[in-house]
């Protein structure tokens, strides 16, 4: 199982580069960098895990110009977007930055995304229905994957809709980076298990862990998929049970990613002795 860090990517965290460098050093498999463009001053969404939402959301910055910084640094090192909204950009620029990011980096990039969870943020920028963003999701990734596989590339969706175009330069990976689908509720899962290539659920919202990989599992046979070509990437939020980890590993999943609790997102000084921590249990879980 690889391990791999995220970051809210603040100007107040460690700066992208030196912690691209930190953890390849110390053999993390990826880092992933989550994904605002804006939040709404005024809105009635709630957010997610109750109480005030964290300041750092207010300042996150662009992801895919952060993980170019933290792809200059390495050499090895994976990077990830977790999770990008891929709804809220134009589809057009959007597969031009990230097959430019994958072809600079040496085909490195992983994509997750998601459908957000602030509505009045998505609608500031979005023209479709709130409501129907599952599907909206769906089609954006689909169209997406022709603009990086296909010389001339059209889509006809119910909502995501153009005539062909040359959309080079293709990424460097065959197919474009593979995507990574973070949902949680029944309806997010089974789109998981329809049409991405790998699933970012968080462990704490899972209830048994084993149980619910073994639904998800059941529900890529449903799909008509194999398992095995679905990723697994488990976000740990109880950061300080190192077995943990072996418990994931032993259950098949392929990726852990970690990251400081909410209550250090604005002291980067908890960041590097973590990594560290953590580093020193990277032997026992990719052996």
């Amino acid at each position: 199982m690889h391990l791999a860090f995220s970051s809210m990517n603040t100007p107040d965290d460690p700066p992208p580069a030196e912690l691209a460098l930190a953890l390849e050093q110390r053999g993390f498999e990826s880092l992933w960098y989550g994904e605002h463009s804006h939040i709404p001053c005024c809105r009635t969404t709630p957010y997610p895990p109750g109480g005030e939402m964290p300041f750092p959301y207010r300042n996150m910055m662009d992801p895919y110009l952060s993980l170019m910084t933290a792809a200059n640094a390495t050499t090895t090192l994976r990077l990830g977007t977790g999770i990008a909204l891929l709804m809220e950009r134009d589809i057009f620029s959007q597969a031009k930055t990230i097959a430019t990011l994958d072809r600079l980096s040496g085909g490195r990039v992983m994509i997750g995304t998601g459908v957000g969870w602030n509505q009045e943020e998505f609608e500031n920028v979005s023209p479709y229905p709130f409501n129907k963003r599952y599907a909206v999701l769906r089609e954006t990734v689909e169209a997406t994957r022709k603009l990086w596989s296909d010389e001339e590339a059209g889509y006809q969706g119910d909502y995501i809709k153009f005539e062909p175009v040359w959309p080079g330069p293709k990424p460097e990976q065959s197919g474009g980076p593979p995507i990574f689908f973070g949902a949680m509720g029944p309806l997010g899962r089974r789109h998981a298990a329809a049409w991405a290539d790998g699933w970012y659920p968080v462990d704490v919202a899972m209830g048994d862990v084993a149980t619910t990989l073994a639904e998800f599992r059941e529900e890529v046979k449903q799909a008509g998929r194999d398992p095995a070509d679905v990723e697994i990437n488990i976000q740990i939020m109880d950061t300080a049970n190192l077995d943990r980890l072996k418990e994931y590993r032993d259950m098949g999943i392929q990726r852990a990613t970690i990251g400081v609790s909410m209550d250090l997102w604005d002291k980067p000084e908890a960041v590097m002795p973590m990594i560290d921590t953590y580093a020193a249990v990277i032997p026992e879980l990719v052996g």
